[in-house]
């Protein structure tokens, strides 16, 4: 790892905001919009001390085609990664627009057997004045549904931008669809 922090440092790091979120309940952990393959196993790692389930989700935002994170990784390589990592299931979260999303998916589903857990943004935020707005309707974020499903996403939700009425219009897209 570079920068700042050592490896050690990191890890503990991760393992007291783990062990503190385990204490507290939860009934899982997410690893998220995570850019860097080396600190995601070092925080997957130290979430997996804590017996709970993890998932690593990274943010692909980056590249001609929008299709790395910002240090360079693709959902090849993240795949790979998590595999190697204790099999923990991956995805992607953050970055880029639902609309983006579904080559992603079917990267990671390619790339591994591993659970796919997939949580876009309501598209990219906007400055109106002092608030940030998303362009992306709830109905335009459902759209979505079944070319994610088709490519392999095992878990659907939203990141920025998105309210329950997008995981309300996406259970309807499902329920549209059975």
């Amino acid at each position: 790892m570079t920068g700042e922090m050592s490896e050690e440092q990191a890890t503990a790091a991760f393992a007291a905001q783990a062990a503190a979120l385990a204490e507290a309940g939860a009934d899982a952990l997410l690893v998220e919009t995570m850019c860097d393959i080396e600190e995601a196993r070092l925080a997957v790692a130290a979430a997996k001390g804590t017996g709970l389930p993890v998932i690593a989700s990274f943010a692909f935002d980056s590249g001609k085609n929008k299709d790395r994170t910002m240090m360079g990784a693709t959902p090849e390589a993240v795949a790979a990664a998590m595999v190697e990592a204790g099999r923990t299931p991956v995805g992607a979260n953050c970055g880029v627009g639902i609309e983006h999303v579904a080559l992603i998916c079917r990267r990671l589903r390619a790339a591994c057997d591993l659970p796919i857990w997939i949580k876009p943004n309501a598209g990219l935020p906007k400055m109106e004045g002092t608030a940030i707005r998303y362009d992306t309707s709830p109905e335009f974020f459902a759209s979505h549904y079944a070319a994610l499903r088709d490519a392999g996403a095992s878990f659907l939700g939203g990141c920025c931008g998105s309210t329950p009425d997008f995981v309300r219009a996406l259970v309807s897209a499902r329920c549209a669809s059975s």
